[in-house]
């Protein structure tokens, strides 16, 4: 009795023993003793039940980790993350980290079976002795179980329920790790652990925390590195080295803690350990910055976020795909371009300022694939100071549509002529068709929706850029080179308004804010907002021949298994290929005889300009066969409230925004760049026994007209200046008077004031299956090798050379010589005639002669009688309103806002050309002010200027914000000046 007493007082002392460490050490030891103290019963059958029969092992859900976006070389170029992991195999750490963890959170972790009472016991007398924590007293199975919980809670509630101080918890915690014990061995154990564990400054993982703290791998962890690593686990907020240097000095006391610890267990030598604890932190903290603000490329970036979380590809639901994208540790491949974005943004960065409130924006995108190459904004991305509204950054992708983190668009302005100039031709229009066209334009009849609705609108005037409205025959090429109005309004109206946006959606065409298309008569001229992935899309389809594809940033998803999941373009035949290679030979003539005339990447290329009405928006959107771009701008605080006039960008000073004065240069430097290691290839050639020999009545008496006009101006021209002119200028004048093309409001003493030339009656004898002309190149080549026969300006070298009255489409005077060189075809066959040559006749050759009486001269410029032969032409045209007599002589404005249209120069036109008419007798009809083509349709007053003669139309972008949209943007952006 007395034995088995003093065995019940011995057993006793144990447990109290025990008791106490547990309520010092942890709440685990006291309660696996708490059925013991309570002798027997329940309690204790349910306590060692518990305990006997272990719980299947914890449900573990992947780790969450990084998502990384590599660009198309496999560069990365931003990360989500929910917590900042990237798990590695054990043997990708370094055995001294591995050394460093075991010492100070589980000596004996190789030893005990999950739970350590010797080491529970150890800890608790250790931490008691030094007033503090210096030992861990849980092991690290049990504390991967609290991770694993932790990890596992995906609210506020949870968490709090998994760190709960409670005995159930603690136990549930234990019976946990001795179930991972049987299910795993120690080494799986450690691995989950070091891959798991908070390490503090953001930092989850070894790997991680190695990359955070060092920038090194964990596989390169030396001695004090990983001491230091080791000592952060226990309390990773309280040493957190991003937080200051109180919370370093604890850092290392930590370490020095760690590196005592492993000379006790004889890990490492006492020398070592000495040796180690004198040196610094050395900490090399770089920043692990996730989410989009921290990219390289932020606004493509977050394109591709947006494309994450709304495709279904990634998730049924947007909870599923935000949590794959931010625990998923997804490898990314996307379609950036690094070569590409770096030209895109250089562009605009030279042209517009990140704090101009005018806002310029690009997208380039690869036909045939839809892949976005570049997506650059000239706004930095993030927030301002003080999170004002205005300033350098802004937090919305400009260049795409509100669903993937843009803002409302701009209106496209003339970009969308090119949909009705592919209706047309779909519809059996040829090269050369063409009408006569009014000189004011009212679409009171003719236009019905795509629901059968009539949308006329009677109140509503049209008239071509510049205004004088004599109207006068066009044909299809010149009607898109000059981007005439009148012409396009009724060339809708003809093929029906309905299919031209049938065309335009099965392009791709939808509105920026995600809301139906507006369908209305100035559909044509830009009605709708739109953004420029949107657009460079469309346009990119015709690059590939009628393929349209979808806009895409991924080109395959790599799950953290290795996994590989490729992602195939979406892609359909929108139009058929001979329709869309008659639509980019069209377009080619925007660079040698348009709008964008003198502008050139050195290679085949084709676009569209657009300038809206009142200046509210510009924009440019072209392609070569290997790469699209379409490039606006407008201004961030509402373009309707802020148009594009008198306005300083990039510190120069615009008197209006054009497509050609501003998007215009910044498509040509991005492409230019984006393409210098790219072959250049041309365009597939027309077929022309389907789309060759059209004709336009009325064309060839109005070319006779202006041609004895021209001459009678010529001869009286001469009599004023000296007599060094060459007598074989006469002749080629005569010619480029009979093949020149004169633009949409040029002077009023043309017959075609209305804008434009169509193909005489004499091409349709040419031979059907002829090509089109020549290519850009050939044409520039042979101009560049002409020879200078009069006053001469001198266009850039290397540059497409004005012909005839193309010249005049640009601001100079319809005196123009002709320019001919040794190897030029004949004068009567330049200009509109030379559209159904065979290919293997020469090109005709293009004068860039400008009369100094009616256009200001161009630095570089030769003068008249000193123009030597065979000397190439360096100048190109200066930007401004032309004036008469002396005034032409002054130096022209900076050469990179040269190209202007035509309009700009309608007032000195017409001042010269009332000049020229006074002296031979002729009537001039008076200047007429341009009216909106669309908005309230009320005419505007009468310009004073020839800058404020046209107010093309355009959107308010309002980003955040509702536009406020006034009558005016259902009906669109009127005039493109040429």
């Amino acid at each position: 009795m007395t034995s088995r007493l003093l065995g019940h007082v011995n057993l006793g002392r144990a447990v109290l023993a025990l008791g106490m460490c547990g309520a010092a050490g942890g709440t685990l030891v006291a309660g696996l003793v708490m059925p013991f103290v309570g002798g027997a019963g329940l309690a204790a059958r349910s306590a060692a039940s518990t305990l006997t029969y272990l719980p299947t092992p914890l449900r573990e859900e992947p780790l969450p980790e990084v998502t990384r976006l590599l660009d198309r070389n496999g560069h990365q170029i931003a990360q989500f993350y929910y917590q900042n992991r990237q798990s590695v195999p054990l043997s990708a750490v370094a055995p001294v980290m591995r050394q460093a963890i075991v010492a100070i959170e589980d000596a004996r972790f190789y030893e005990h079976g999950g739970l350590d009472l010797k080491g529970t016991l150890r800890a608790f007398v250790t931490n008691t002795r030094a007033g503090g924590i210096r030992q861990g007293g849980s092991s690290i199975s049990q504390q991967l179980v609290k991770n694993i919980m932790l990890t596992q809670a995906e609210s506020e509630q949870e968490r709090a329920q998994a760190l709960v101080r409670s005995f159930r918890r603690k136990l549930d915690e234990l019976r946990y790790a001795l179930a991972l014990e049987r299910k795993y061995t120690k080494d799986q154990i450690l691995e989950r652990y070091l891959n798991i564990a908070y390490f503090g400054a953001g930092a989850f993982g070894v790997q991680a925390a190695a990359k955070r703290f060092f920038g090194v791998d964990a596989a390169s962890l030396t001695l004090t590195q990983a001491a230091t690593l080791a000592g952060a686990v226990r309390t990773p907020y309280d040493t957190d080295p991003s937080l200051g240097d109180e919370h370093r000095d604890r850092l290392r006391t930590r370490r020095d803690l760690v590196l005592g610890r492993m000379a006790e267990l004889g890990m490492i030598g006492k020398d070592a350990a000495r040796t180690a604890t004198a040196e610094p932190l050395a900490l090399r903290l770089s920043p692990e910055p996730g989410g989009c603000a921290g990219s390289a490329h932020p606004f493509f970036c977050v394109y591709v976020e947006r494309e994450v979380l709304t495709n279904p590809a990634f998730g049924y639901s947007r909870a599923d795909r935000e949590r794959r994208l931010q625990r998923g540790g997804l490898t990314i491949w996307t379609t950036i371009d690094p070569v590409a974005q770096r030209a895109a943004e250089r562009a605009i960065h030279a042209r517009v300022g990140a704090r101009d409130n005018q806002v310029a924006s690009e997208t380039m995108i690869e036909p045939g694939t839809g892949h976005i190459r570049a997506m650059a904004v000239s706004k930095r991305y993030g927030r301002n100071p003080h999170d004002r509204d205005l300033g350098p950054s802004t937090t919305y992708n400009l260049a795409a549509d509100t669903a993937h983190g843009g803002g409302l668009g701009l209106q496209a302005g003339s970009t969308f002529k090119v949909f009705t100039l592919a209706t047309a031709l779909k519809q059996g229009m040829r090269f050369g068709d063409g009408f006569s066209i009014p000189g004011a334009y009212v679409p009171s009849y003719g236009y019905r929706d795509c629901s059968g609705k009539s949308v006329n609108d009677p109140n509503t005037v049209i008239h071509n850029a510049g205004g004088e409205g004599g109207g006068g025959p066009l044909s299809l090429e010149m009607g898109t080179w000059q981007s005439v109005n009148i012409f396009y309004m009724r060339l809708e109206r003809e093929v029906g308004l309905c299919d031209v946006v049938q065309t335009a959606r099965s392009l791709g065409i939808k509105r920026a804010d995600g809301t139906p298309l507006h369908e209305v008569p100035t559909f044509t001229l830009g009605a709708n907002e739109m953004d420029p992935t949107t657009v460079a899309a469309a346009y990119a389809a015709f690059a590939a021949r009628g393929r349209y594809c979808r806009p895409m940033a991924v080109t395959a998803v790599v799950e953290r298994d290795g996994t590989r999941t490729e992602t195939p373009p979406a892609c359909v035949t929108a139009l058929e290929p001979a329709v869309a290679d008659a639509v980019s030979h069209v377009l080619t003539g925007v660079f040698t005889k348009g709008t964008m005339r003198g502008q050139s990447i050195g290679r085949p290329v084709a676009g569209k300009t657009g300038t809206n009405n009142g200046y509210t928006s510009a924009w440019f959107a072209g392609y070569t066969p290997a790469l699209a771009a379409a490039v606006s701008v407008g201004d961030i605080r509402g373009s309707y409230r802020y148009p594009l006039t008198g306005v300083t960008i990039g510190g120069r000073y615009y008197g209006a925004v054009q497509g050609a004065s501003l998007p215009g240069p910044i498509w040509v430097d991005s492409m230019r760049a984006a393409l210098r290691d790219t072959p250049a290839y041309g365009f597939v050639p027309p077929d022309m026994t389907r789309f060759g020999g059209g004709f336009t009545p009325g064309l060839k008496e109005a070319l006779e007209k202006q041609r004895k006009k021209e001459k009678k101006k010529r001869e009286a021209e001469r009599d004023k200046h000296d007599d060094g002119a060459s007598a074989s200028a006469q002749d080629a004048t005569d010619g480029a008077a009979n093949g020149g093309e004169a633009a949409s409001g040029s002077a009023t003493t043309s017959p075609l004031a209305g804008g434009g030339r169509t193909t005489p009656p004499a091409v349709r004898a040419a031979p059907a299956a002829a090509p089109l002309n020549r290519s850009s190149t050939a044409r520039s080549s042979t101009a560049r090798s002409s020879t200078a026969r009069s006053s001469t300006a001198r266009p850039t070298r290397g540059s497409p050379v004005d012909t005839g009255a193309h010249a005049a489409a640009r601001g100079s005077s319809p005196r123009a010589p002709l320019r001919r060189g040794a190897g030029s075809a004949p004068a009567s066959r330049t200009g509109w005639a030379s559209l159904a040559l065979p290919r293997a006749a020469p090109p005709a050759a293009r004068p860039a002669v400008r009369h100094a009486r009616t256009q200001r001269a161009a630095p570089g410029r030769v003068t008249a009688g000193r123009a030597k032969a065979g000397r190439p032409q360096t100048g190109h045209a200066a930007t401004g309103r032309a004036t008469a007599g002396a005034k032409a002589r002054r130096a022209a404005v900076r050469p990179e806002t040269a190209q202007h249209s035509t309009a700009q120069h309608g007032t000195a036109e017409h001042r010269a050309a009332r000049h020229g008419a006074a002296r031979h007798g002729a009537a001039v009809p008076p200047r007429r002010s341009h009216a909106g083509a669309a908005g309230s349709g009320q005419r505007q007053g009468r310009s004073t200027s020839a800058a404020r003669s046209i107010r093309p139309s355009g959107s308010g972008h309002r980003p955040g914000a509702a536009a406020g949209k006034s009558r005016r943007a259902s009906h669109g952006g009127r005039p493109d000046r040429p």
